[in-house]
């Protein structure tokens, strides 16, 4: 059941992906938009939605543990809250890197 979903989900990204860079392609020959731009635009999104997803995974256990934690000991809530509060604002840097990298690629000499 799993592997069914999973693999619709998957090919359900890859008509969008390749749709995407097929009207780019079509824009081109109409003298708009080059494949490599449309290459560089969609590079740049993926590198925010693929940042965004790893770190929204990694806050979610992060919380979920911390709040894990504290359900067992209560006592140490103060030091769980301002390590888990440490360590979301790490993971939150991550996200922030791959938009660096995405306005890098759009705003790059490259486009």
């Amino acid at each position: 059941m799993k592997k069914v979903t999973l693999t619709s989900v998957l090919s359900g990204l890859m008509v969008l992906v390749l749709s995407g860079v097929a009207m780019a392609s079509e824009a081109a020959a109409a003298g708009g938009v080059t494949t490599a731009t449309a290459l560089v635009y969609l590079a740049a999104a993926i590198s925010v939605g693929v940042a965004a997803l790893g770190c929204g995974i990694g806050m979610g256990t992060a919380v979920g543990g911390a709040c894990s934690g504290t359900a067992r000991n209560p006592e140490a809530s103060g030091k769980i809250t301002v390590t888990m509060i440490i360590g979301l604002a790490l993971i939150e840097s991550l996200t922030i890197y791959g938009l660096v990298v995405s306005l890098i690629l759009l705003f790059g000499k490259g486009v």
